[in-house]
């Protein structure tokens, strides 16, 4: 959310920010109250494809298009989310490389391995790239 609120810079509006915990579940309940509050949206992006699948049944349950009426984009890139209909446009994050380098951070954190711990000059952590999947949703 951080990072989505300094990309949009000037134009993040904080009352289009609706919460979940990452299920289907809790993104269907948080469309529902997106819709009900803001019913012209036209795009969403979504913190995990899970919730993203969830709000897609909630959007077409409102007799709203995926992607003709209301665009929609997950984060992550699970394997289900090609096999949606419409198939879902995501974030694909390298979670073998972050593996690696969480376990490599781990080791030099506890002084084994020759690896450096995974650091930033700020302090802040480490950001590791992600690439656009562009599917039918958006």
């Amino acid at each position: 959310l951080e990072g989505f609120r300094l990309g949009m810079g000037k134009h993040f509006r904080k009352g289009l920010v609706e919460s979940g915990d990452f299920t289907t579940g809790s993104g269907e309940r948080a469309a529902a109250r997106l819709l009900k509050r803001h019913p012209d949206i036209d795009g969403v992006f979504v913190a995990s494809d899970l919730m993203a699948l969830g709000a897609m049944s909630v959007f077409r349950q409102a007799g709203r298009r995926v992607p003709d009426d209301i665009a929609v984009v997950g984060f992550d890139d699970i394997e289900v989310a090609r096999l949606s209909e419409p198939g879902l446009t995501t974030m694909h994050q390298h979670t073998v490389e972050q593996g690696r380098l969480m376990a490599r951070t781990l080791l030099a954190e506890l002084g084994i391995g020759r690896h450096p711990a995974a650091t930033t000059d700020d302090g802040q952590g480490v950001v590791l790239p992600v690439d656009l999947v562009v599917r039918d949703s958006a």
